[in-house]
């Protein structure tokens, strides 16, 4: 009997190796998807490791001791036995305390330093390294402000803060000991990790960059001090970061800190790697989401075409089974000849599966994941058996009806109806899982856990059936009417697939293979079309460089300096919203807007936003030089309730804002003057400030102000324009008017005044134009820049504000500075940058007085997010929609080679009766090609709607996705791309299939 199935398999062996080759396509699908999902898990670690940061690489063990006081000290030694757990780091000792006597003020302190390996770490600019004790490294930058050179000496004392709620300040409390600097050193990265994250080279207001003072462990120990910091800084190598090592690195770091905390609450463990570790089991947890999601649908569509070619091929051989019905074999022996040839086929298949599906992950792994290898093992061969299982179950669910058929039936030339109640109830149970797993998902919020995560397969399924029940009438109807008007080519090609039993199940599976590679393709364009607005949206700009808080003035006069054109920079910075319930914003040089700012789609352009936020508006009032002086007479004084005038100036240049004290006003007329030595090149008058002391209450009084000057040429607050009442706004406890000789001011404050009543020069359109994302601002105002409320008038909507996101507004730089009166550091001041700026800029910056203190990449930013778990997973969506693709291939050819002896006897006759060769030609060439053309484009069709019913869910936008406007649906022009690449492969398919036909029909 086996002779006989063997026997049977050569006969129509390409029957048979089409088969196998569907079998193997369904059990390497099922092994492919945890064999990736394994190879996908080290590639998320070892491209999150690869992009992290330094923090996120190493480990601080810090502690403080006063070494004048032993008792409570950290003992480090017992660290080391915690040190052991961490293998594969390098550490670094550090210990550092606060001195003076190297700089001229005592504001801030300078640190004296031991660190490890100190002198191979820095390049020494003149002088030398430490040799000997008593030694110092001073910076360069440092040696220069103090006057200093290699081969002074310098001498020093231990410092400690006093807290002067007036004048804060360090003051000596040690022994001063006399030191010699040797050298002056410069730090190529300050970055390095070997310099940790101790804060050593930040920036100091009216002072610059700092840089410690170095010296060796014997200076350090014998020079007198008191309380000490003490560090451990451990870096992890490439053992210590590999993927196979990540539990062991967890568990250290764990034992680590239960070590220190064994050992006293003066020592502490800082680390950012558990951060790291968390992302990277994010980053899996979103991938092993992403990949059943066509892995499922990719061996449903497999068995779908076994059961598919097994029909196919047994309704070929219905007389051979009829004649072994007819001789009376026993049952055994019927159902072994029927389905034993199926049987052999799919089990040769599954069996080189499992090795094609391992193979092919390896293959995709070595090519994308370069160096971090599939681990291959026996566990991706877990759901192997289970896949074979289906693959027979669907082959002999496909021959039940020839081996349950009387002979009578099986002998019957013409096919009986497949459409029967039986087929309508299983296509029903199929659409209703459809609807159960897609109403799932929608009331799980989402969640592809459970049959969620079944519902793209179920849902394309169901539509491609319900497509494939609507064909046959449609092409009955067209056959009809070709052959009525005398088109016997295409007539005889649509009654071909209208009569064929199984040609609506393989319209059904050619468009379940057009839908899941289209599904494949709306994911793969809609993820990566989100990681470029996250990393550009997201990022603000193609680059942005975040400095040392200064002055609004001084950010906006330091870019400005730098970029004179404006073609690749501009300063931003952000607004004080007043609670939570108030939107983030964003205050930006809008005159450089739309020439460096990434932009959202789906709204106004940046040059409409930009001509919105800054219309014209009068000039600033400004004086010339520092000597401020304001002329004024006042009225109504009363004793104990005198009012004090200040003034808030903003520098023309780059010497910041400043508030200015004038004193009490005086009964009768005045000249309050001040010298401001940030005004020495002029300055801006933001506002004027009418205070009284703390809990008084009921102040009036009135001001005639004559003049604001201060004796330079420049000044241009002329008396026309000072007495002006439309150039001043007063918005609360007092009012202005015209009158003679200048400007009054009349104050009424029933109550107190904590933040004084304040008198604001018009130099901004007020209220102040904004754009928003989201919902406009609550009661038109606004935080400004100051921490005070602003009018504000809607001007333009976004989608989103660039770097904030959907909810935020954006206003001009320049009138909210005009519009603040706090004379205070910018909040998170920004440079952002677009592709044309200079490699040097970060030198330039510095030059113009800005600290770089960060530097965010859009470049950099996308590839991390290309790394991430929901970027990698994709790659198999690519994957399975190409054996989608095959799979409809192989079945297409299955389908036509079964049909073929039946086609050629047929169309003989139609040939001997005299049916035209050019006739046959059509009807032989085109009834696959236009079965495969309607199929493709039904196909995409159904792909879009399962994408808009399971496609939201899909976690394609990386770990903690920022609240962007990121796209939803892929581009037509992708997807047409995509669908056209599958319908050539099929077409061409379809077409040889056709062109081997007509070469077998005689004459």
């Amino acid at each position: 009997m086996i002779q006989l199935v063997l026997a049977m398999i050569w006969t129509r062996r390409g029957q048979a190796v089409t088969l196998a080759l569907l079998a193997l396509f369904a059990v390497a699908s099922a092994v492919a998807s945890p064999a990736y999902l394994t190879a996908i898990d080290r590639a998320i670690a070892a491209g999150q490791i690869a992009t992290s940061t330094a923090a996120e690489r190493g480990v601080v063990i810090a502690g403080t001791v006063d070494n004048r006081v032993q008792s409570g000290a950290p003992d480090f030694a017992n660290v080391g036995a915690a040190l052991v757990e961490l293998p594969g780091f390098t550490y670094v000792y550090g210990s550092s305390f606060p001195t003076v006597g190297l700089e001229k003020d005592a504001v801030y302190p300078s640190r004296l330093v031991f660190r490890q390996d100190a002198c191979a770490n820095v390049r020494i600019v003149s002088g030398r390294c430490l040799i000997g004790e008593d030694d110092v490294i001073v910076g360069a930058a440092t040696a220069r402000r103090a006057g200093l050179a290699a081969g002074d000496a310098v001498t020093l004392t231990f410092a400690a803060f006093v807290d002067d709620p007036h004048d804060p300040y360090w003051e000596p409390k040690g022994v001063p000991k006399r030191l010699v600097i040797a050298g002056t050193y410069e730090v190529d990265d300050t970055a390095d990790p070997y310099w940790g994250s101790h804060g050593y080279f930040t920036s100091i207001p009216a002072r610059g960059p700092t840089e410690p003072i170095l010296t060796g462990s014997t200076t350090f120990a014998t020079m007198d001090h008191g309380m000490t910091d003490l560090t451990i800084d451990g870096t992890a190598g490439a053992d210590a970061l590999d993927v196979d090592n990540l539990g062991t690195l967890d568990a250290g770091l764990l034992a680590l800190t239960r070590k220190a905390t064994e050992i006293g609450p003066n020592l502490q463990v800082n680390t950012e790697i558990p951060y790291l570790l968390q992302r990277i089991e994010s980053g899996r947890e979103a991938a092993h989401l992403l990949v059943p999601v066509l892995a499922v649908p990719l061996v449903l569509l497999a068995c779908f075409s076994i059961f598919l070619a097994v029909g196919y091929g047994t309704q070929g051989r219905q007389s051979e089974l009829a004649v072994v019905a007819l001789r009376g074999s026993r049952w055994w022996n019927r159902w072994w000849l029927a389905t034993g040839e199926n049987l052999f086929a799919i089990l040769a298949g599954a069996v080189a599966g499992c090795l094609a599906g391992q193979l092919l992950v390896n293959a995709v792994a070595a090519a994308r994941f370069p160096g971090v290898g599939a681990d291959p093992g026996w566990a991706s061969l877990r759901y192997a058996p289970f896949a074979a299982l289906a693959a027979l179950a669907a082959a002999v669910l496909a021959q039940r009806r020839q081996l349950l058929s009387p002979v009578a039936t099986l002998l019957r030339r013409n096919p009986v109806r497949v459409n029967g109640p039986r087929a309508i109830a299983v296509e029903a149970v199929v659409i209703l899982l459809a609807v159960v797993c897609a109403v799932q998902l929608a009331v799980s919020g989402g969640s592809l856990t459970g049959v969620g995560l079944l519902a793209p397969a179920f849902v394309m399924l169901a539509l491609a059936l319900l497509s494939a029940r609507a064909l046959l009438p449609l092409v009955t109807r067209y056959a009809t009417r070709a052959l009525a008007a005398g088109r016997l080519g295409p007539a005889l090609a649509g009654f071909q697939l209208s009569r064929r039993p199984g040609a609506q199940r393989l319209f059904a599976l050619l468009v379940a293979t057009v839908a899941v590679a289209a599904y494949a393709t709306c994911a793969v364009d809609v993820a990566a079309r989100g990681r470029v607005v996250q990393s550009e949206l997201g990022v603000g700009a193609a680059r942005v460089i975040q400095v040392e808080p200064v002055f609004r003035s001084q950010l906006l006069h330091a870019v400005r300096e730098v970029d004179p054109e404006g073609r690749f920079a501009m300063a931003t910075t952000r607004l004080r919203s007043g609670d939570s319930a108030e939107p983030v914003g964003l205050a930006a040089d809008t005159t450089r807007l739309a020439a460096v700012a990434s932009w959202p789609a789906g709204g106004p352009s940046a040059q409409e936003v930009a001509h919105e936020l800054r219309p014209g508006a009068p000039p600033p009032m400004v004086i010339g030089g520092p000597d401020l002086k304001i002329k004024a007479t006042a009225g109504d004084v009363i004793k104990g309730k005198e009012l004090r005038l200040n003034v808030v100036v903003s520098s023309l240049a780059d010497q910041g804002e400043a508030l200015v004290s004038l004193g009490d006003l005086r009964p009768g007329e005045w000249t309050y003057e001040q010298n401001v030595a940030a005004c020495s090149r002029g300055c801006r008058i933001s506002g004027l400030q009418f205070m009284v002391n703390d809990k008084v209450v009921g102040v009036t009084g009135h001001l005639t102000i004559e003049s604001v000057t201060s004796g330079a040429p420049g000044d241009t607050v002329t008396p026309a324009v000072l007495a002006d009442p439309s150039r001043w706004r007063m918005p609360s406890f007092g009012r202005v008017s015209s009158a003679p000789g200048g400007l009054r001011v009349d104050i009424d404050a029933p109550g107190e005044l904590p933040e004084g009543a304040w008198l604001h020069p018009v130099d901004t359109p007020y209220p102040l134009p904004i754009a928003y994302a989201g919902r406009p601002p609550s009661g038109d105002v606004l935080t400004g820049l100051d921490g005070f409320s602003f009018a504000v008038d809607d001007a333009a909507g976004l989608s989103a504000v660039p770097r904030l996101g959907q909810r935020a507004t954006l206003v001009d730089l320049e009138y909210a500075d005009r519009l603040a009166i706090d004379a205070a550091p910018a909040l998170l001041p920004e440079v952002w940058l677009n592709h044309k700026a200079p490699p040097d800029i970060d030198e330039r910056l510095t030059e113009a007085g800005l600290t770089v203190l960060s530097d965010a990449r859009a470049a950099q930013v996308h590839s991390q997010l290309s790394q991430q778990g929901p970027a990698l997973a994709l790659w198999f969506h690519l994957i399975a929609g190409g054996l989608a693709v095959l799979l409809g291939a192989f079945a297409l050819v299955l389908a036509a080679a079964v049909d073929r002896a039946r086609r050629v006897e047929d169309l003989t006759a139609l040939r001997i009766q005299g049916l035209g060769r050019a006739t046959t030609s059509r009807a032989t060439l085109w009834t696959y090609p236009a079965l495969v053309g309607i199929a493709s484009l039904v196909g995409v069709v159904t792909a879009l709607a399962g994408w808009a019913a399971t496609g939201w869910a899909l976690p394609l936008a990386g770990i903690h996705p920022a609240a962007l406007p990121l796209p939803s649906w892929p581009r037509v022009l992708v997807l047409a791309g995509a669908a056209a690449l599958v319908l050539l492969v099929l077409a061409v398919v379809a077409l040889t299939t056709g062109r081997d036909l007509r070469s077998r029909i005689k004459p």
